[in-house]
């Protein structure tokens, strides 16, 4: 038998959120998944999502009663477009705003077999930590549309860790709901408004326009 030099991860992802990196982690000993702006992931398994917010704004909606969900990232609150985003894949332009990426990252819970009346929402992110944006924040315009959102779609928060000055690392544990967070320090927020400005630059180059433990 050859013996395995690092754990590797014997499952695969639903159908279509193979483009998102796995990997093992291996200070918790679980498969995980992470995910970048404008990408969601959704698992049916006891897999661990892992992601990190400035202004951006993370929804993690699983079903609690059969533990299947998953984590969106988007970076603005809504695009005015009707076009509809393709279903076949988890990464798409279009998940960089609220509208698209919570609408996303319901549907394939349902599709996985969750029901509406078992959704449990947690809500993270929405730092003012674009320093350049000094007339608009960011992070309060994805906080006041994800919650108008789900008032809309009466669908209750469970917990909730906005706003603030601060970038988040969030751990998200669909099977269970679990949720450990992170505020991270100034010189991470240096990194993460570096590359949230490089997202949205990228954006207007290319016209795309519960329980938390904290450690």
């Amino acid at each position: 038998m050859v013996e395995l030099s690092k754990p590797y991860i014997p499952t695969r992802p639903l159908k279509g959120f193979e483009h998102i990196n796995r990997y093992w982690d291996r200070a918790l000993d679980i498969p995980a998944a992470k995910i970048l702006p404008g990408e969601c992931y959704v698992s049916d398994r006891g897999e661990m999502v892992v992601t990190v917010l400035g202004s951006c704004v993370a929804a993690c909606i699983r079903d609690k009663v059969i533990g299947v969900g998953g984590m969106n990232h988007f970076m603005l609150p809504i695009q005015s477009s009707e076009k509809m985003i393709s279903r076949n894949s988890a990464v798409n332009p279009e998940l960089c705003y609220g509208n698209w990426a919570m609408e996303y990252l319901i549907n394939a819970i349902l599709k996985s077999g969750g029901r509406r009346e078992n959704l449990e929402v947690k809500l993270f992110g929405g730092g003012k930590v674009l320093s350049c944006m000094t007339k608009i924040d960011i992070g309060a315009r994805n906080i006041e549309f994800v919650l108008n959102f789900l008032k809309q779609e009466k669908l209750p928060v469970a917990a909730i860790n906005v706003g603030d000055t601060c970038a988040r690392k969030v751990l998200y544990f669909p099977d269970t709901g679990a949720v450990k967070l992170k505020r991270l320090r100034s010189l991470a927020n240096q990194t993460i408004e570096k590359r949230e400005q490089a997202y949205f630059d990228s954006m207007r180059k290319n016209t795309y326009a519960g329980d938390i433990e904290i450690f």
